[in-house]
Formats: C-alpha cells, structure tokens, sequence
C-alpha cells in the first residue's frame, strides 16, 4: 500500500511538472522554439548584471585604446540590431588565455583575450558575439536554469519513490545518468546551434557578412585539434566542430538575403 501511494504521488508529481512546463513556454525570437521558461526577463536580468559587476572585479580588464575600439564597434552594431529589450549593454574585454565570450542576461559582453588570435578581425569577432548576444535574446539562461530545477524536482519524486535500498539507489543513479545524456546535454548543444542560427542572422543585419563565420568556426575547429579535445560527441555541451560548420553553410541561404553591407 506504501509503494502504491508513493508510485501515485511519483505520477502526480510528474503530471504537474508536465502542466508547468505547458504554462511556462515562452518562444525564442526569429526560430520560434517554443522553451520552458518560467523565469521573468526582469529576473534574469538583474542575475546577469550583479554576475557581470562580480566578473569585473575579479578579472583583469583589458586596457588596449585599439582592441576596445574594435569591440566596441563591433558589439555596438551586433546590439542594434538585437531584439533585447532593456538591454544595457555593454562590451569588455578580459585579459585571460581561454578562447570564450559570453553574453550575460541584460546585455553584458564579455569576450576574452584568448579568443581574438582566433577571431582575426571585425567579421570573426562579429561571428562571436554575434553568437553570444543570441544566447541573451533568446534566453538560453532563464531556460537552463529552469530545466535544472524541474530536474531536480522530478528527481526528488524519484527519490521518494523506492523502498528498498538497492532498487533506491539504482533508481537514482539511473535518473541522474538519464536526464544528464538525455535531456540536459543535447539541450545544451541544440541551445548552442540555435545561438549559431540566431547570430547569423543578427551578423547579416548588422552589415557583416555572415560567410565569414565559416572561416572563424574552421579555424575554431583547427584550434581545437591542436589543444588535443577528445571529448566524446554525447558527453560534449557544444556540437561538433564539422556538423556545426555545416549547418552553418546550411543556414547561409536564408540568411544572406538579410546582408546589408555597411
């Protein structure tokens, strides 16, 4: 009788889940994914702007006059044409050796010294945060977190499901491993090709061409090769170097109508 009411309030607990997930969709600009997301854009926002003032403070800021120009320029026409709203943007570069950028919740840009011997010039690094900006309007943020917090909820009914410790316990570990490879990594990388499909578009718009980004991408993927990433393909948060550059060359034909040379 005990298992059969924890088994019931396991289903209720996934029902419910289930008709949150329905009244918390929101859709992702220009894809029109429809995404789970119950966070409110104010509340993203405010965690993107006290992250990015913490940022600043524990991280060496770039002070090169020409290199700050150029991000400036750049991020400046990538924002314009960026469906933000209330965006308060703003662009800085880290001094530090890893190849990132990232665009927080609000408008905060953060492109790293690392990543510019790859990027080359204006249309490499409007390849980046071309990407990065996509990620903040289409709210990858929000998003994950919160998928993880329906995860952990789900898991916890899982949790409160199994008696014996054996079963419990098998139960759990085969709950974890499922919704990591299943649901939360290939999340991630369709997050991350919808950010590449998305920053082409805003990279066409903003006057750059958005042919280029083949050209960054395949020496993205040439740099990783020389760093030595062996990461299996269902363990990897980002596509794979070679489907991502195809896809890209896929998306070019609907994209490059939008290309505005400035």
């Amino acid at each position: 009788m005990q298992i059969s009411l924890r088994r019931r309030l396991f289903v209720f607990a996934v029902l419910i889940s289930t008709g949150f997930f329905d009244v918390s969709c929101t859709t992702v600009p220009e894809t029109g994914r429809r995404q789970f997301n119950f966070m409110s854009p104010g509340e993203e926002m405010q965690l993107g702007l006290s992250s990015f003032d913490k940022l600043k403070k524990e991280t060496p800021i770039s002070r090169d006059p020409a290199l700050n120009a150029q991000i400036q320029r750049v991020g400046k026409r990538i924002a314009a044409v960026a469906p933000l709203p209330n965006a308060q943007w703003e662009f800085v570069v880290f001094e530090s050796k890893e190849a990132n950028a990232f665009c927080l919740p609000g408008g905060k840009v953060g492109i790293y010294t690392g990543i510019l011997p790859i990027t080359k010039d204006d249309l490499g690094l409007a390849t980046v945060i071309g990407h990065e900006v996509a990620h903040a309007v289409a709210r990858h943020g929000g998003e994950r977190m919160s998928e993880q917090l329906g995860l952990s909820l789900i898991g916890e009914a899982v949790n409160a499901t199994t008696t014996s410790s054996k079963w419990h316990d098998a139960a759990v570990n085969v709950y974890g491993l499922g919704s990591q490879l299943g649901l939360a990594l290939p999340h991630s990388r369709a997050q991350e090709s919808e950010a590449d499909h998305l920053g082409l578009i805003y990279m066409a718009r903003a006057g750059f061409n958005p042919e280029a980004a083949v050209g960054f991408w395949e020496r993205f993927a040439a740099f990783n090769n020389r760093a030595g990433g062996a990461t299996p393909w269902f363990l990897r948060t980002h596509p794979l170097d070679e489907t991502r550059i195809r896809q890209i060359r896929n998306w070019l034909p609907e994209v490059k109508p939008q290309y505005r040379p400035q």
